[in-house]
C-alpha cells in the first residue's frame, strides 16, 4: 500500500543551486503547506556520496519530496528506498532537465525518447518504496513534439504505477539551447497540460513553467490537480505568503516579513555552528521585502556582508535596519 497522497495544489520546484535544505527552511516558516521539492539529486550521488549532506533536512520541512536523476531502474529503486528511510514524503524522477551534463548522463529529457525505460525505472521505484513516486517531465523534446508522443509516453509510465505527473508546458532542444534559454525560448503550451486532465481525469497533473503569481495559480487549479512554481517563487518567496490560507483551508494568519527574518535567526545560528558558511543562507534572503522601503539597501548589505570571514547572525539583523527605519548598521 502506498501512503496518502499528498496535498498538490502548490508546490515549489527543484531548481539546482536553489533549493536547498536552508532555502526550503525558510520558505517553510513562510508556508507550512507548500509541498516542498529538494534540488535534483543522481542515484550515483545517494548510493556512493555523503548522503547526510546530499540529503539531510531539517523536520520542520515536511511535506517535502526529493528529485532523483537517473536511468537505471535498480539504482532508482536504491535511491528511492534511501529516500523513504530518510523520511521523505514523495520521490520524484526527473525526466525534464535539458542540460548537456544530464544528457551525458542519459536522464533527464531525454528520457522522454524512451517512455518504456522510464516506465522499467518506474516499476522498480514502486516496488521498493511505499511513499508515492512522481514524474517531472515536458511537453515534448526536440522534434518528438506531438500530442500523441507526450499520450504514449504518459500512458507507459502511467502503466507501470505512476499516477501523478509535473509537467512543464514547453517542449526541450537537447541541442542548440542552454538549461536558462530552455526555461524562456520554447514557448509555453498550457493548454497541453490541460488536455492531458481532460482526456485522463484519473491521473494527476500538475502545472509548471512561467507562473509568477498567485492569481495565475487560481486560475491553473480550474484546469488541473495543481500548479509548481520555481524561480518566480525564488525570486520573491514572500509570494508564497498568502498560499495556505487561498489553497489549503489555513486561517488567515500569515506572519511579517520581518517575523520570519527573526524565526530564521535561530536556524543561522544553529547552521553556522555547524560549519555552514553564511553566505549559503543570507543568498536565500535576498528576495525579501520586494517592493518595500529599504529593499535596495538590504539586498546590497546582505550581499557585502554575507560572505565575510566571521560574521554571524548580526549580519541579518543589522541588514533589517535599512528596511524599518534605522540607518545605522
Amino acid at each position: 500500500m502506498k501512503s496518502p497522497a499528498l496535498q498538490r495544489q502548490l508546490s515549489i520546484a527543484p531548481m539546482m543551486g536553489c533549493t536547498d535544505r536552508h532555502f526550503r527552511y525558510l520558505l517553510r516558516l513562510i508556508s507550512r503547506q507548500v509541498l516542498l521539492y529538494t534540488e535534483m539529486v543522481t542515484t550515483s550521488a545517494v548510493i556512493h556520496g555523503d548522503r547526510h549532506h546530499l540529503l539531510g533536512f531539517h523536520p520542520a520541512e515536511h511535506p517535502i519530496a526529493l528529485q532523483l536523476g537517473g536511468c537505471d531502474p535498480k539504482a532508482l529503486a536504491d535511491s528511492a528506498l534511501i529516500a523513504q528511510d530518510f523520511g521523505y514524503d514523495e520521490v520524484n524522477l526527473n525526466v525534464g532537465c535539458p542540460s548537456d551534463r544530464v544528457q551525458a548522463g542519459q536522464f533527464g529529457a531525454c528520457l522522454m525518447k524512451q517512455p518504456a525505460l522510464v516506465a522499467e525505472c518506474v516499476n522498480a521505484m514502486q516496488q521498493a518504496v511505499k511513499i508515492p513516486v512522481t514524474v517531472k517531465c515536458r511537453i515534448g523534446v526536440d522534434d518528438q513534439d506531438t500530442y500523441s508522443a507526450l499520450v504514449n509516453f504518459i500512458l507507459s509510465v502511467a502503466d507501470a504505477g505512476c499516477q501523478t505527473f509535473i509537467v512543464h508546458a514547453r517542449k526541450a532542444w537537447l541541442n542548440g539551447l542552454s538549461p536558462r534559454e530552455n526555461r524562456t525560448i520554447p514557448p509555453l503550451h498550457y493548454e497541453v497540460v490541460y488536455a492531458l486532465k481532460k482526456d485522463f481525469p484519473q491521473m494527476e497533473f500538475i502545472i509548471n513553467g512561467g507562473i509568477s503569481s498567485l492569481m495565475e495559480v487560481k486560475q491553473h487549479l480550474m484546469q488541473v490537480d495543481g500548479v509548481m512554481m520555481g524561480r518566480a517563487a525564488y525570486a520573491n518567496p514572500w509570494l508564497f505568503a498568502e498560499a495556505d490560507q487561498l489553497f489549503f483551508g489555513a486561517e488567515a494568519t500569515s506572519p511579517s516579513i520581518k517575523a520570519v527574518v527573526l524565526a530564521y535567526l535561530p536556524y543561522v545560528a544553529m547552521q553556522l555552528g555547524a560549519g555552514v558558511k553564511l553566505r549559503a543562507m543570507t543568498r536565500h534572503l535576498v528576495g525579501l521585502f520586494q517592493g518595500c522601503a529599504g529593499a535596495r539597501l538590504w539586498r546590497r548589505y546582505l550581499s557585502e556582508h554575507g560572505g565575510l570571514d566571521g560574521r554571524g547572525t548580526e549580519v541579518i539583523q543589522q541588514a533589517l535596519h535599512f528596511v524599518y527605519g534605522d540607518p545605522r548598521p
